[in-house]
């Protein structure tokens, strides 16, 4: 072999090595870039996209079927509040941060019944906790669980399982609920969950309606009612995009508000 074919052997090789070494590195990159997030970090990014860092201390104010709901969060500290009227001066319920609740009517406190104290509670948490999902998923009493990566109505979602310990998950906290978090921005827009109270049940939710009201996102849900008591959570998208589901009702955030507060 002349000098010449040498150095031509020896130049393509360098080529081809060099060649391998980038498709290595790409390779490694998309790999890299396509792995499948924890599911913490999941959670985290869903938190942040629906406004979670604006939600954590600013007052946010809607409307809701009959009653009119104010929620402040301020440096860790809650108080959720529930009104008859817009002005909160014909009776306002009160439940502070640490579970205890109150009711006023006309300013003055009004006596409630300890075995009625509970349900009202539960109630007023109940709606403020679902304006705002997936914000509160932090919680020290939430388990989650990424379960796949699954395709609805053609498109890439996270299934996401939430349950609750028993110390901190409040009285249902052997509600079961699944969650699907886009692939793409992390944007919640389904949810669904067995409940046990009042005979049990399971209920999937379709999110509409999408308006970020200063970098909080509110939606609006269809609630949808499966033909079978307890079905698998993870059934229930197949049912929903084959109509199989049944419609229950509309769930409307009216009029949100939101004004932020300085943190400290």
């Amino acid at each position: 072999m002349t000098q010449l074919q040498n150095r031509f052997s020896t130049h393509l090789y360098s080529v081809r090595f060099l060649s391998f070494l980038a498709f290595t590195a790409v390779f490694l990159l998309n790999s890299c870039s396509s792995k499948t997030p924890e599911v913490q970090e999941i959670i985290d990014n869903a938190i942040v996209q629906s406004g979670g860092p604006t939600i954590a201390n600013a007052s946010i104010q809607f409307k809701f079927r009959d009653h009119y709901y104010k929620a402040k969060r301020e440096n860790g500290v809650r108080t959720f509040e529930r009104c008859t009227d817009a002005a909160c001066l014909l009776q306002r319920d009160v439940l502070d941060n640490k579970g205890d609740f109150t009711r006023f009517r006309e300013s003055a406190l009004i006596q409630v019944p300890d075995s009625m104290k509970q349900k009202y509670a539960n109630s007023i948490n109940s709606v403020h906790y679902f304006s705002v999902l997936p914000f509160g998923l932090n919680d020290p009493a939430v388990t989650k669980q990424l379960m796949d990566i699954h395709d609805v109505k053609g498109k890439s979602y996270y299934r996401v399982k939430v349950t609750f310990a028993q110390e901190g998950g409040g009285e249902d906290f052997q509600d079961e609920y699944m969650y699907w978090i886009a692939t793409e921005n992390f944007a919640v827009d389904y949810i669904a969950y067995n409940y046990q109270t009042s005979e049990g049940g399971t209920r999937f939710r379709e999110a509409y309606n999408e308006r970020i009201i200063n970098g909080v996102r509110f939606v609006d849900y269809r609630n949808y009612k499966p033909k079978t008591q307890f079905p698998p959570l993870t059934d229930l998208d197949a049912q929903f995009e084959s109509n199989e589901l049944t419609l229950l009702s509309t769930i409307e955030t009216e009029n949100p508000k939101v004004i932020p507060l300085a943190s400290k």
